[in-house]
């Protein structure tokens, strides 16, 4: 090696370890790619004096309006899509707070009307803009501060102030636990193997990537097609298995189901080389032989779940190409194939940012999901950020920990080789859905695939809109049963039965039935009441052999689920 490329390798070096430590300061975003949004959204606003005058002349155009809706009969904040859940209480009707109220409204409107529609800005700039900008009006909210919020300041008078001072407790608790490294709850709420993950089982495999879990039966016979759920490694597996009464495992096993869960490693720095090919040929094809040597001949339902999903779908659409027919089905939950319009999230993913996440796993050799956290929250600032803010500091609060919360806080780290793909390839690039994507040096296209597919998408997901996971209707050429089900993207997935009014829509496209749009889908779907888990077992029951067979027994026992694996902190 050269002089030359040595002192290139010592300042590329040196580009990582500043970019690994400025994340810790901006939460893992990019200054770059927001600054040049900004910058590029001022200098099509400097061109566009109309643009311009229409802000300068807008408290005039609308002075009426707000007075009228201050001496109105208007009882019903709005924030242009409805109903504003941070003034639901009926004290935001009265004088001062009504007025604050309105004329925070029309500073969001104004605001949004400043940062959307500008002449000649490309889309990109426009969404990181118009999204800093509702971030910034999150955070400028009446609502968040003791004056200015009816409820917090009757509260604040009548107890003389204790519910500040319980808050500034619970921010000082919160801020040591942080600068320690500690979780937030002190752990004696929920335990992995205590009240976590506590469905038997027994783990049946271990390598260096994955441990594999076979769930005891339930039941004197089985399914003979087994299930394979591969998890997404962003986050631990038992997501699909948490407390006894919503664990999606716990109930396919008491319906006579055998399931197989892969348990992924929280990859460290030597991890750092571990790639797709390894989480497909490591994770989920060993699995398949592990299940495949266990239930004999009888073909598998591979199931994934979000980053698990488009896993499972690389490796759907590779085991075709060479002609591999052990699959029986394929579900996908939460997961897309297609990036091209992958929702809010695609504002950090930019090629500027891809970089910044790329020099800061080259300094570590893996992301930490906490470097990303920022992001994520933002998507949802007002469920994640501010109203923790406003029960836990401003009420003095505590709201205490479920099970979700207990998982959420149970991060993971991601290797750099494999993430750099990951975000460049399929992210940025967009390579599977446009027939690029290799693995193993051969192209493999989700055309190839033509096992049933059952998908299902949540209506309030911000990480994978229902939108872009309803695009798998135009990656595969056989049937289609899609699930539109009611939540976010943990809370729609893990919707046990037993909620009143809860209900899911639902229709199959055949393989030769055209192609409709996602709206068109939305008005024609089937609704349908309770929990698409039951839709799930009707279809995953009419997609087996109708014949049913003693449970198989595991090859080997190396421990009792959860296992090891998932210990690993």
């Amino acid at each position: 090696m050269s002089a030359n490329e040595n002192r290139s390798d010592l300042f590329r070096a040196l580009d990582a370890l500043w970019q690994a430590k400025l994340a810790r300061a901006t939460l893992g975003i990019s200054p770059a790619s927001v600054t040049s949004a900004l910058g590029t959204w001022a200098l099509h606003m400097w061109q566009a004096p109309g643009k311009m005058m229409e802000l300068a002349t807008y408290p005039s155009f609308h002075t009426q309006e707000y007075w009228r809706c201050l001496f109105g009969s208007d009882a019903h904040p709005q924030n242009g899509n409805g109903p504003d859940p941070r003034f639901k209480s009926e004290s935001w009707n009265q004088w001062p707070w009504r007025a604050y109220r309105y004329g925070f409204h029309m500073a969001e409107e104004w605001l949004s009307l400043a940062t959307q529609d500008v002449p000649g800005l490309d889309e990109r700039s426009q969404r990181i803009v118009s999204f800093g900008a509702r971030q910034l009006m999150d955070a400028l909210c009446p609502a968040n501060f003791p004056m200015t919020n009816p409820e917090l300041a009757g509260e604040t008078i009548a107890k003389k102030g204790e519910n500040l001072v319980r808050g500034a407790r619970n921010f000082l608790h919160d801020v040591h636990h942080m600068l320690m490294g500690l979780p937030a709850d002190d752990g004696t709420h929920f335990q992995v193997g205590r009240n976590l993950a506590v469905t038997p089982g027994q783990v049946v495999y271990r390598n260096e990537l994955m441990e594999l879990i076979q769930y005891s039966p339930q039941t004197p016979t089985v399914h003979e097609e087994p299930i394979l759920i591969v998890p997404a490694w962003i986050m631990k597996y038992y997501i699909l298995d948490l407390s006894p009464a919503n664990s999606l495992v716990r109930w396919l096993v008491e319906r006579g189901h055998t399931v197989f869960m892969i348990s992924w490693k929280n990859p460290d720095r030597e991890d750092a080389h571990l790639t797709m090919d390894d989480y497909q040929n490591l994770g989920i094809m060993t699995a398949l032989d592990v299940v495949s040597k266990t239930c004999g001949k009888n073909k598998i339902h591979l199931a994934g779940y979000c980053l698990g999903g488009t896993l499972t779908m690389i490796t759907a659409a590779t085991m075709a190409l060479k002609g591999d027919k052990r699959l029986k089905s394929l579900t996908l939950l939460a997961a897309q194939g297609d990036f091209s319009d992958a929702g809010e999230l695609m504002l950090f993913i930019t090629p500027s940012q891809v970089s910044f996440l790329q020099n800061i796993m080259k300094a570590q050799g893996y992301l930490d999901t906490k470097q990303m956290a920022g992001a994520f929250q933002m998507l949802r600032s007002y469920d994640l950020i501010w109203s923790k803010i406003i029960n836990d500091y401003l009420h003095g609060m505590r709201r205490g920990t479920v099970d979700f919360m207990a998982w959420n806080a149970d991060t993971t780290r991601m290797p750099c080789d494999m993430h750099s793909a990951y975000l460049e390839r399929l992210f940025l690039n967009n390579e599977f859905a446009e027939g690029h994507y290799t693995v193993e040096g051969k192209a493999v296209a989700a055309e190839n695939i033509h096992v049933p597919v059952f998908a299902v998408g949540t209506d309030r997901d911000h990480v994978a809109p229902w939108e872009s996971v309803y695009k798998i209707h135009l990656m595969v050429n056989g049937d289609v049963t899609f699930i539109l089900a009611k939540g976010g993207h943990n809370v729609g997935i893990v919707s046990e039965p037993g909620h009143a009014g809860r209900f899911f829509l639902e229709k199959e496209r055949g393989s030769g039935d055209p192609y409709i749009d996602p709206q068109t889908w939305r008005e024609t779907a089937t609704r349908q009441p309770g929990s698409w888990w039951l839709a799930w077992d009707r279809w995953l029951e009419a997609n087996s052999t109708p014949e049913k067979a003693p449970p198989p027994l595991p090859l080997d026992n190396l421990g009792a689920a959860p296992g090891t694996y998932v210990l690993h902190r």
